[in-house]
């Protein structure tokens, strides 16, 4: 049986951990507003994008040409795969989820009859932990940023590395796997390609009217221009993945916090009982045992 000092220092440790939980509750539930914030702030960078696509497809399309698509190479090339996981724990099974799904999008490659292993780019320490146990380590790994100003820069990085993949080890097919947050999950695995760029989505979009009545003019070389403006689609696409998965890290791990307040005051009053009870029986044993010295006193006179 536990003695009232060591049942007080367990509701001391219990409160102490409930405080820590309540303070990584409210990390995470300001963090998920800043990266869905920076999904909707990309949004409009996008559209910059689209409309630089469209004014260059128009002009080629309008002299009877056309600019091969980034990624654009002949069959046969290797396949690439850049899975955004965690660094840090205490987000449920997310990093487990992902990780299934990116051996599913594994073995999916292997089994169109590509004879070389995809390159694998992992974000996240977690996850590329699990895919290593499973038989996959990765290529190459990037730890993710502690923060939304971070962001950017390690786009810049895996973004770099896709370029060098493309050009050293002809890396024809680019594809994203990352945890997305939803209505129906807080974490739901998919897998979204990013090179090479559709041909429709191209072709849709230099059939697109321009918004205004005054038509796009440049100067720059089509063909460089063209790579340019592919190069920050890519860019896009990264960092929309990349804030996508970290608001779904951080929902995830502020479901698992909310369970965790729900145990911790579950245990808490569970001790409280017991620390009662525990007091109740010191008092009526000190009692009793007055009671006892008293009438031992009072029979020897």
């Amino acid at each position: 049986m536990e003695t009232l000092e060591a049942l007080s220092a367990r509701l001391a440790t219990t409160e102490d951990i409930k405080s820590i939980v309540r303070t990584m509750k409210s990390l995470s539930s300001a963090s998920i507003r800043q990266y869905e914030h920076a999904v909707e702030a990309m949004s409009d960078y996008e559209r910059a994008i689209e409309l630089g696509l469209r004014a260059v497809l128009r002009d080629r399309r309008r002299q009877g040409g056309w600019l091969p698509t980034r990624g654009e190479r002949p069959p046969g090339r290797r396949h690439a795969l850049i899975v955004i996981g965690s660094d840090r724990g205490l987000c449920g099974r997310f990093n487990d989820r992902i990780a299934r799904h990116a051996r599913l999008a594994i073995d999916a490659v292997a089994s169109n009859g590509e004879q070389a292993r995809p390159l694998l780019c992992v974000v996240g320490l977690r996850a590329a932990a699990r895919l290593e146990a499973a038989g996959h380590p990765a290529d190459r790994l990037f730890m993710l940023p502690g923060s939304i100003a971070g962001l950017a820069g390690s786009v810049q990085k895996v973004a770099i590395e896709v370029d060098r993949w493309s050009s050293d080890e002809g890396a024809n097919r680019v594809d994203i796997v990352f945890n997305r947050r939803n209505e129906h999950a807080l974490a739901e695995p998919v897998r979204r390609a990013v090179l090479p760029v559709p041909r429709d989505y191209l072709d849709g979009l230099s059939r697109q009217d321009w918004p205004s009545r005054g038509l796009p003019l440049f100067r720059m070389d089509a063909a460089r221009l063209f790579n340019w403006l592919i190069g920050q689609f890519l860019f896009v696409r990264l960092y929309q993945s990349l804030a996508e998965s970290l608001a779904s890290e951080h929902a995830s791990r502020l479901a698992a916090m909310q369970n965790a307040e729900r145990n911790i005051d579950d245990r808490r009053e569970v001790l409280q009982a017991q620390y009662r009870k525990k007091r109740q029986e010191t008092i009526t044993r000190e009692l009793l045992d007055v009671v006892a010295g008293f009438e031992s006193v009072r029979a020897r006179r």
